[in-house]
C-alpha cells in the first residue's frame, strides 16, 4: 500500500479540493494538453475523486428507484425485478448487468454505507468499492461492517488486489471455522473446464484448486521457462509456459532438470504454526490462506522447495529459511524476509519471482549489500532502470519512491 506526499500544484488548490460543484467547474477551465507532466498527474487524480463523486451519487438513485417501487407494490420480488428494469432501460444496460449494478447500489445502501461515503468523498473508487462489497458478500451484514470498519481507513491507499489480500485475511480471522468451512466446500467443487475462443483456440481452466499447489505448479512452470530461455529459446515467456503447461498434462517432454521442482514461499506467525491460534497464512502470490492449509502445506506437497518466514504477533520476523540442501545465498533470504513481494507501489509479485535490484547500480559502485538490496518483478526493475524512477528505502520496510514526472510516492510496509 502507499501514501502520497502532499506538493505544490497548478492550478492552486487542486489537489486538497473535495470533489463537488467548485471542483467540477475548476477542472472544467482546464486544458490538461497543455500541463506539465506532473500536473497532468494531478488533474488526473481530481479527475478521479470527481468520478467517484458521481459514482455515489448513480449509486444512491438507483437505491432510491427501488425503495420507491418498493413503495407502491408489496411483492418484494416484483419490486427488484421492476427497479432492475427501470435501470436497464435509462442506462442501456443489459439485464445481467442492471441486476449487478442494482445489487451493488443496495449493498451500498444497506450493508456497507462507510463504503458509500469513502466513495462521495473521492476517497475510493468504484473499482475498490466493489472489491470491498464482493470481498463480505458471504458475512452477516454486522460482520461486513465490522470486517469493512477495520479498512476504511486504509482502503484510499491499497490497490484492488492489495485491498481484496487484506479483505481475505480479515474475514478469515474474523471466524476461522466459518473460512475452513468455505475452504473446504469449494474445494470439494473443484473442476476443469474448456471453452473455445472466437479466434480458434480455446481456453483451459483449473477451478478451486488448493492455493499451495497452484503456487508450487507455478513456479515451477516459470523455473522450466527461466532455463530453457537460458538455454537460447527464443519464444516469449509467455508462449514458454503455454507450452511447458500443455507439455505436462500431456506428459511430455519439457526439457527441465531435477532442480526445477515448484517452489511454495509461505509467511505465518508462530502462535499460529504452534496451534495457539488460528491467524491466516500469506501464500506468496496468492495472499492470505487459513491456517490449516498454512500448517499442512508442507505435508500436502512433498517433493517441493519450500521458504519460510516465522513472525511474531507484531509481524516481526523471528525466523526464515529453506527446506532444501542447496539454498540461496543468506543475503537473498534476508531481502525476501524484510520484503516479501516487490516494493513497487501496489505490486504484489512474490519476491522470489523478482529481481534483486542493487538501488544504487553496481557499475557505480553499488555495494551487493542487503541495506542496497530490494526485490523488484522483471516489469518494475525496467521501469525503475530504464524510465529514471528512484526509490529509498525508509524504516519499517517502506520505500520513497519519485516518479519521471516527479510525482512522489511512499510505500508502507510489505503489500498485503
Amino acid at each position: 500500500m502507499f501514501e502520497i506526499e502532499g506538493s505544490e500544484t497548478i492550478p492552486s488548490g487542486l489537489a486538497e479540493m473535495a470533489p463537488g460543484p467548485e471542483l467540477a467547474a475548476l477542472l472544467a477551465t482546464i486544458d490538461v494538453e497543455e500541463l506539465s507532466g506532473y500536473d497532468q498527474v494531478e488533474v488526473l487524480k481530481a479527475s478521479q475523486r470527481m468520478a467517484s463523486h458521481y459514482a455515489a451519487h448513480t449509486y444512491t438513485a438507483m437505491a432510491a428507484i427501488s425503495d420507491t417501487l418498493h413503495s407502491m407494490d408489496d411483492d418484494y420480488q416484483l419490486a427488484h425485478e421492476q427497479a432492475a428494469a427501470e435501470i436497464r432501460v435509462a442506462l442501456r444496460l443489459t439485464r445481467r448487468a442492471a441486476d449487478t449494478e442494482l445489487d451493488l447500489a443496495l449493498d451500498l445502501r444497506r450493508r456497507l454505507p462507510g463504503v458509500t461515503a469513502l466513495l462521495a468523498a473521492g476517497d475510493l473508487d468504484p473499482r475498490r468499492a466493489r472489491t470491498l462489497v464482493h470481498g463480505t458478500s458471504h458475512l452477516s451484514p454486522a460482520g461486513a461492517v465490522e470486517v469493512v470498519g477495520q479498512l476504511l481507513d486504509d482502503a484510499p491507499g491499497l490497490t484492488t488486489g492489495q485491498l481484496a489480500a487484506r479483505l481475505r485475511r480479515l474475514c478469515i480471522e474474523a471466524d476461522p471455522d466459518e473460512a475452513t468451512d468455505r475452504f473446504r466446500k469449494a474445494v470439494t467443487d473443484r473442476r476443469v473446464s474448456s471453452e473455445p475462443t472466437p479466434e480458434g483456440t480455446a481456453h483451459l481452466f483449473g477451478l478451486d484448486l488448493p492455493p499451495h499447489r497452484v503456487a508450487a505448479i507455478t513456479r515451477r512452470i516459470n523455473r522450466i521457462a527461466r532455463s530453457l530461455r537460458r538455454r537460447g529459446d527464443e519464444r516469449t515467456m509467455d508462449q514458454i509456459r503455454a507450452d511447458i503447461f500443455v507439455d505436462l498434462l500431456q506428459g511430455s517432454a519439457t526439457g527441465e532438470s531435477g532442480r526445477n521442482r515448484g517452489v511454495v514461499d509461505i509467511h505465518v506467525d508462530l502462535e499460529t504454526l504452534t496451534r495457539l491460534n488460528d491467524h491466516a497464512g500469506e501464500l506468496a502470490g496468492f495472499g492470505p490462506v487459513i491456517a490449516d492449509i498454512a500448517r499442512q502445506v508442507t505435508d500436502e506437497s512433498r517433493g517441493a522447495e519450500w521458504r519460510f518466514t516465522v513472525t511474531n504477533s507484531d509481524g516481526e520476523v523471528l525466523d526464515n529459511g529453506i527446506t532444501r540442501r542447496r539454498p540461496t545465498t543468506g543475503q537473498q533470504r534476508e531481502v525476501h524476509a524484510q520484503h516479501p513481494t516487490c516494493v513497487f507501489p501496489g505490486c504484489r509479485m512474490p519476491a522470489l519471482d523478482c529481481d534483486l535490484d542493487h538501488r544504487v547500480p553496481h557499475a557505480e559502485g553499488g555495494p551487493t549489500v542487503t541495506t542496497n538490496l530490494a526485490p523488484l518483478c522483471r516489469h518494475d526493475h525496467h521501469i525503475r532502470t530504464k524510465a529514471g524512477w528512484t526509490h529509498t528505502p525508509l524504516s519499517g520496510g517502506r520505500h520513497r519512491w519519485r516518479t519521471r514526472l516527479g510525482q512522489v510516492y511512499i510505500t508502507t510496509g510489505p503489500s498485503p
